[in-house]
């Protein structure tokens, strides 16, 4: 495991590292979508930043809410405490954040919501190496598979010999694997679909991944997160059927948009004998 670097005196750690990789590898796939659909590149800079905000505020806040008996005794204090973060609550965040930011902008597109279900998987499967890297507890359970491993110097460290199911792992990999489908895809479907897709396939791979996690189970034998992946999938699916009446039964796109004509090009008259 490796927690930090040290970079000439300055520790830095390694979890905090793929946190801001991410956002920069959100910021190129968003500028390079814009340039495609003709849209203003310097506005995948203001997206990262709004995202980066308001995913901070809503995966902190989040963490707060679940952990409430914890830090209900110093809940200004843990507001700026350094550790803590929640994926869905820095989902929720974001988006409000990016959505209050295309409203300024006039961008409320399904475009945009198209450049986020690249994006979510993206920035989700590399966060997920700098968990495996630190050992910050997002781990599986104790398992004897040939590819089990101990975290015994981990930010969370497991017990000294116990192994376990580098379950990181498994959602770089799926959640990886679904960014480069969705962006293979971006100009077969619809506005829209893809976000539908993504919801569906984000779903699926947390419900999935749940089975060898450690969490608790909060509604029959499923976990907080299962029940959560269980609504993502639904509104995937949702999202889905919607998509379709809205295009006529269809989602199969018609190709990306074509460059707009310039403002002062003028249809030519024909020459009259």
């Amino acid at each position: 495991m490796l927690r930090s670097i040290d970079v000439f005196g300055l520790e830095l750690q390694t979890f905090g590292i793929f946190f801001a990789l991410n956002f920069l590898c959100w910021a190129a796939v968003v500028a390079r979508r814009l340039k495609e659909i003709h849209k203003p590149v310097d506005w995948a800079y203001e997206i990262l930043f709004v995202a980066l905000i308001g995913g901070l505020i809503g995966a902190r806040g989040y963490f707060l809410l679940q952990n409430w008996d914890d830090v209900k005794d110093d809940f200004f204090g843990n507001i700026f405490s350094g550790s803590g973060l929640i994926w869905y609550g820095g989902l929720i965040g974001g988006v409000i954040a990016v959505l209050i930011w295309a409203k300024w902008r006039g961008f409320m597109s399904l475009a945009l919501v198209d450049m986020a279900a690249i994006g979510l998987p993206l920035g989700y499967a590399i966060g997920r190496i700098g968990c495996q890297i630190s050992g910050d507890g997002d781990y599986g359970k104790e398992s004897d598979l040939p590819w089990a491993m101990g975290f015994p110097h981990g930010s969370v460290p497991t017990d000294p010999g116990v192994e376990v199911q580098p379950t990181p792992i498994y959602e770089t990999l799926s959640m990886g694997l679904l960014a480069f489908v969705l962006w293979n895809l971006r100009d077969r479907f619809r506005p829209g679909v893809l976000f539908g897709f993504y919801l569906i396939g984000a779903g699926v791979e947390r419900f999935l991944v749940e089975f060898a996690r450690r969490n608790e189970s909060v509604v029959g034998f499923m976990t907080a997160a299962q029940v959560e992946s269980l609504v993502m999938f639904l509104l995937g699916v949702v999202w889905l059927l919607v998509m379709r009446a809205r295009n006529g039964g269809t989602l199969i796109g018609e190709g990306r948009p074509q460059p707009p004509a310039p403002r002062d090009a003028k249809r030519r008259r024909p020459a009259t004998a």
